[in-house]
């Protein structure tokens, strides 16, 4: 459950993203299934932070002592979220940040790295600068790599947002709180859960899970058109990554034949099973996160129009 990004560096370099299921109240990696996906040839675990929550990364990152492998936190919807007051993607090896233009941290495209290993830091400072050590005029090039430098002007973007990134911060912080105490004593309705040691919740998006048994069986898209109806811009988490055509694409292409006998390639499509999260590409709900950026009354108003439904279902079936 989360962007094809995640995945997509996986494939780049020839190698197998093994799913992990999540877990039906987080919405999150369920941490209690990585284990049964490691095999002698993982190399690391990447946790995706979905909607500012947290993964549950203490057990995550005790998987990775045990086992010896890397962690890569995907933060990118994270900025200022944290774990036991520890900001994500500073647990694990390192960190991914998106600086996209619909996060809460932007500079319209880009993203950035932080690392706690300098050699690490070294290798991917000269991969983002086409294999060159920034410093080093007239030096040979270190190493293979790519164009992935920012412009100053992204910066100078990205730094004159910092001055009101901890208000509009506290501002979702406490309006999803609201929100989420409202739409608890909705039947059918159970805004994801986070994890005791989340301490702080980006809410880069606000997840809720819909239970049509509650509203009638009323579908989940003519219950999404009723919400915009009400002016509430919410939709479906339809992504099922595991799914994705694109990905058998993929294992269908000349690298990945060249690479994994065909034995290799039908084990690996057997294990692409996530009943849990099948379940939630049917029931979840999506709100951006930017939607809570604004007055308690906005909060409000968006509770009192999943109450306003749920209380007048018998009129929406006829619909």
């Amino acid at each position: 459950m989360t962007y094809v990004a995640t995945i997509n560096p996986v494939l780049i370099h020839g190698a197998l993203p093994v799913f992990v299921d999540t877990d039906p109240e987080t919405f999150q990696m369920d941490a209690t299934k990585i284990e049964a996906a490691i095999t002698p040839r993982t190399k690391g675990i990447i946790p995706a932070h979905m909607g500012g929550s947290a993964c549950d990364m203490d057990k995550i990152m005790a998987i990775a002592r045990k086992h010896n492998l890397w962690v890569i936190e995907d933060g990118c919807e994270g900025v200022k979220s944290e774990w036991r007051k520890q900001k994500l993607n500073t647990i694990g090896s390192l960190g991914c940040f998106s600086f996209q233009a619909s996060k809460n941290f932007t500079c319209g495209e880009g993203g950035a790295l932080v690392i706690n290993d300098m050699s690490l830091y070294e290798r991917a400072v000269c991969f983002h600068t086409n294999g060159w050590m920034p410093g080093e005029p007239g030096a040979p090039v270190r190493m293979n790599g790519l164009n992935y430098r920012m412009t100053e002007f992204q910066g100078a973007l990205l730094l004159s947002q910092l001055t009101r990134l901890e208000e509009q911060q506290r501002m979702r912080e406490s309006n999803a709180l609201y929100l989420s105490s409202q739409l608890s004593e909705i039947p059918g309705i159970s805004p994801a859960r986070m994890y005791e040691g989340c301490t702080r919740n980006n809410y880069y998006g606000y997840m809720v899970r819909y239970k049509k048994e509650a509203f009638g069986g009323v579908p989940r898209e003519k219950f999404l058109r009723a919400l915009g109806a009400e002016g509430v811009p919410i939709g479906a988490w339809e992504d099922a990554l595991h799914k994705e055509p694109y990905l058998e694409h993929t294992l269908n292409s000349r690298m990945y034949k060249a690479i994994y006998s065909t034995k290799e390639l039908v084990e690996y499509r057997e294990r692409l099973h996530c009943p849990q999260n099948d379940r939630d590409v049917e029931e979840a709900l999506w709100m951006p996160g930017r939607t809570l950026n604004g007055s308690r009354r906005r909060a409000e108003q968006i509770a009192d129009a999943f109450r306003k439904i749920h209380d007048n279902i018998d009129e929406l079936r006829k619909v």
